[in-house]
């Protein structure tokens, strides 16, 4: 198993990050808040994954050892695979993970794209004594199942910016999407960032 990679980020992609590696190239699969800190050219250490498939090797990238630990238990559940468990991570921390599954909060879950309730219902009951109680002390200050603590806004455009899109581009394109935002958190879920940032990436490419 490969348990990090370490090196200069060679290429950034909306869902992927290239860290070179003893002159080669590793194509590691990546959330938006993972890739909102990286920058091409500099140092990057990254926990992954390694998912082994008839077909494919496809690794994963993460901040840290705990958020790689969180997604893999995640895929101990039945029906979850690693598009998902990235989607969980995508959306909310391994903390806010935690304590959204030891209060059965199904909100949080459901905010997460591909999660209908009673998909919420029984990752709930799967996942109740693998995850472990959240370490942070700041979960639950904002309420149960709070995501990662930057808000949209800020993953977005640091997302944006670390794709190489100038500041101002940057905020030009989190304002053109932010009308599917705050439809998002009027309908009591989650901005969900993953899209939002394809939906900017759109934009940006129409203006060019």
């Amino acid at each position: 198993m490969i348990a990090f990679v370490s090196g200069p980020v060679a290429a950034l992609a909306p869902t992927t990050a290239v860290i070179e590696v003893g002159g080669i190239g590793m194509a590691l699969q990546c959330t938006p808040h993972t890739l909102a800190d990286l920058r091409v050219g500099k140092e990057a250490r990254l926990a992954t994954s390694l998912v082994v498939r008839e077909d494919s090797l496809t690794l994963y990238g993460f901040r840290d050892d705990d958020e790689r630990q969180v997604f893999e238990l995640l895929q101990t559940a039945s029906g979850v695979g690693p598009r998902l468990a990235q989607a969980m991570l995508a959306t909310h921390s391994p903390d806010a993970l935690r304590l959204a599954v030891s209060t059965g909060d199904e909100k949080a879950l459901t905010a997460v794209s591909g999660i209908g309730k009673k998909g919420a219902q029984k990752l709930l009951l799967e996942l109740k004594d693998r995850l472990g109680e959240p370490a942070g002390a700041h979960i639950g200050q904002q309420g149960v199942g709070t995501p990662h603590t930057a808000g949209w806004r800020d993953q977005l455009q640091a997302a944006l910016i670390g794709l190489g899109y100038a500041t101002r581009e940057a905020d030009e394109a989190v304002d053109a999407v932010a009308p599917l935002a705050e439809a998002a958190v009027a309908e009591g879920t989650t901005p969900p960032v993953p899209q939002l940032l394809r939906a900017a990436l759109q934009t940006l490419n129409r203006a060019r």
